[in-house]
């Protein structure tokens, strides 16, 4: 592990709060997943996939994916039962990471540089780890890798739920008790260190996702049961077997970003230098002053440690050339 540089400032696009990337419904194994598309402003630029957190969407990426569209031909998934997919028939980290696999199957677009936030981080991990041929970088911001913990995350009120039996019902009752406009300021809350960095525009599209969420039936239980699957797969990774997340990150063979907010309210802050450390070529970038969606924050940061990671590794790739 090593600290994680960044590419200057100057070489970045200007400023611009774009709106949501066109998005489009493609039938994938017999059920519809909705990805968003970046282009890229660059006919060598290489391909990326984004993907999302625990409850959150592909519009999390819109200005990450924008400020990397000189460089990178991005595409953001809605997770199974998340956005505007249709729901799974499993929400377990292996399952969400084998829709992973076949999108990149599909698209034939591999090997990517991928990208994973909070629950997309763990998937990311699971990707890289199990089918290194498909990913030649990688890039976790506040990976929702194993912690117990769960006073140091705001989701652990949620914990109860998951010894309910049809705890879902419960949360889809208590979803609709809230307007959504209260549902969008928690979320909000939640997410960001500093709600300031959020403006007007951001703050309409985030409403708007929520509404997306109250018309769906199904997001109630697609919530709940991936929650529990993740806190499944925390549990396993402190047993003996194949299974656990960390002896997976410590297969990973890409080169690997991390980056987590010193004020991240959702997964324990411990947890990112405990994936650089994992990781074999990792770089660790520890943001004071923000919480759990850095590239939605403070997009521009994230960026800058995003492009140096690419010509590093780039640079790797010249040098292994010369050699060979």
């Amino acid at each position: 592990m090593k600290r994680a540089a960044l590419w200057p400032e100057h070489l970045l696009p200007p400023h611009h709060v774009p709106p949501p990337w066109p998005g489009r419904e493609v039938r994938l194994d017999g059920t519809v997943t909705y990805v968003r598309d970046t282009p890229a402003t660059r006919a060598d630029a290489e391909p990326a996939l984004y993907v999302h957190g625990l409850g959150g969407s592909s519009q999390n990426w819109t200005d990450l994916a924008g400020l990397l569209a000189h460089r990178l031909d991005g595409q953001a998934i809605d997770l199974p039962g998340f956005g505007r997919s249709e729901p799974g028939r499993r929400y377990t980290i292996p399952a969400f990471a084998e829709r992973v696999v076949r999108w990149i199957e599909h698209s034939d677009r591999g090997p990517v540089h991928l990208f994973g936030n909070s629950l997309g981080g763990a998937i990311a991990v699971h990707v890289a780890g199990l089918r290194p041929e498909l990913v030649r970088t990688l890039t976790l911001i506040s990976p929702a890798l194993p912690f117990l913990d769960f006073r140091r995350s705001l989701q652990g009120r949620m914990l109860p739920l998951l010894a309910i039996p049809r705890g879902e019902r419960l949360a889809a009752w208590r979803l609709a008790q809230l307007a959504p406009e209260v549902m969008a300021q928690q979320v909000l809350e939640a997410c960001f260190a500093d709600l300031s960095r959020i403006g007007e525009q951001r703050r309409q599209e985030a409403l708007e996702e929520i509404r997306v969420r109250y018309e769906a039936a199904h997001y109630a239980a697609a919530y709940v049961r991936t929650f529990r699957g993740l806190v499944s797969s925390f549990l396993r990774s402190y047993l003996p077997g194949a299974g656990s997340m960390w002896r997976i990150a410590a297969a990973v063979q890409a080169p690997t970003l991390v980056v987590g907010g010193l004020q991240d309210k959702l997964v324990d802050v411990r947890v990112a230098p405990q994936a650089a450390r994992a990781i074999p070529d990792s770089r660790l970038m520890m943001l004071e002053g923000v919480g759990h969606v850095a590239q939605v924050e403070v997009p521009r940061t994230v960026a800058r440690a995003v492009l140096h990671l690419l010509a590093e590794t780039e640079e790797a790739g010249r040098r292994s050339d010369m050699a060979g």
